[in-house]
């Protein structure tokens, strides 16, 4: 044994010389206790000693949680202290325990050894998690507040704990990323078999499409202007922003685009004529911004009398009646030599 540890475990594992009502009273829980459980007298001296320690480890983390939590507003940073403080009092608990239980095992790297061995064996599963919660913590692969997607599960991390992470969810049944109220606990041995997407890590911002149908009879170049004309007026500084971040993100990553600008392409589709815009938009304002360029397109079609919206339609198209004139097919059409000709009706 330590012998920091001495002046504490001494008046518990030794008989007291001079009894007073206070060592009687530890006597007769001591006595009882061994009736109880069938301990003998040392292990349930162990047994207050450790009970005593934890509660007085427990005490000293509230005091603390509470001078904080009094003066600090920031919900980070207290959320930081918090945890900090957790994992503290575990490792306090755990060695001042190793030294109440393990006589014998003086030195405390042999201790966690063997306890390690025996845990990776019997507690792979746990053993596996708290490796992810390593690398988690050490490599940063996210944090707390960052969006991610892990396999199937896509959220906010809201929490990081020993044997899993906690993520608010998003996306799922509701649409443009937006939360679904949920809580995910995922076992943190998943960073090390699923992919991990990071929406916000270093680079907060993605590149989000907005498809715009008009007919085919439709002024599409207009259209193309209108649509060009919404987009710089409310995705042009947010491309500015991206370009900054850019750079701060270019440090830890290569990431690297050419352009910034918000752009308008045109292809076909079976019912119209395609304008589709892409433009980069913060993580979590993806759906504002698809809602302030649709008004804004709106409201400019509907002073244009030669751009319409198309829907997926039917439509009946007669070549020799529609058709350009150099591409119409003869009308009537020809007779077929080897089909006999119909009666007339009648």
């Amino acid at each position: 044994m330590h012998p920091v540890f001495a002046p504490f475990r001494a008046p518990l594992l030794q008989q007291p010389a001079v009894a007073t009502p206070q060592t009687e009273a530890l006597d007769r829980a001591t006595a009882w206790l061994e009736g109880v459980f069938g301990l003998g007298p040392v292990a349930v001296r162990r047994a207050l000693l450790s009970l005593a320690l934890i509660l007085a480890v427990w005490f000293l983390r509230r005091l603390v949680i509470r001078i904080i939590t009094s003066r600090i507003e920031d919900p980070r940073t207290r959320y930081g202290w918090v945890k900090g403080t957790a994992w503290a009092a575990y490792g306090v608990v755990f060695l001042l325990l190793g030294q109440i239980w393990l006589e014998s095992v003086r030195n405390v790297g042999t201790f966690l050894g063997l306890l390690t061995a025996g845990l990776a064996i019997a507690l792979k599963d746990l053993i596996t998690n708290m490796a992810g919660w390593a690398f988690i913590l050490t490599r940063h692969p996210f944090a707390v507040g960052d969006r991610i997607q892990i396999g199937e599960h896509k959220g906010d991390v809201v929490d990081i704990r020993l044997f899993q992470f906690t993520l608010l969810e998003v996306g799922n049944w509701v649409h443009a990323d937006q939360s679904t109220g949920r809580i995910i606990h995922v076992p943190n041995a998943d960073v090390f078999s699923e992919p991990v997407a990071n929406y916000t890590d270093e680079f907060p911002y993605v590149w989000h499409e907005m498809p715009v149908l008009v007919t085919f009879e439709s002024d599409w170049r207009r259209a193309r202007e209108l649509l060009q004309s919404a987009l710089d007026a409310i995705a042009r500084e947010i491309a500015l922003e991206a370009a900054t971040a850019l750079r701060r993100g270019s440090r830890k990553f290569l990431i690297s685009y050419r352009h910034f600008s918000p752009r308008v392409y045109v292809s076909v589709e079976d019912s119209g004529v395609c304008l589709t815009l892409r433009f980069l938009a913060p993580v979590r304002q993806r759906r504002g911004l698809n809602e302030r360029i649709w008004e804004a397109i709106l409201d400019a079609f509907a002073e244009e009398e030669a751009i319409d919206l198309a829907y997926p339609t039917r439509r009946m198209f007669i070549n020799p009646v529609e058709g350009r004139p150099g591409a119409r097919a003869p009308w009537p059409p020809p007779s077929d030599p080897l089909t006999p000709p119909r009666s007339a009706p009648g």
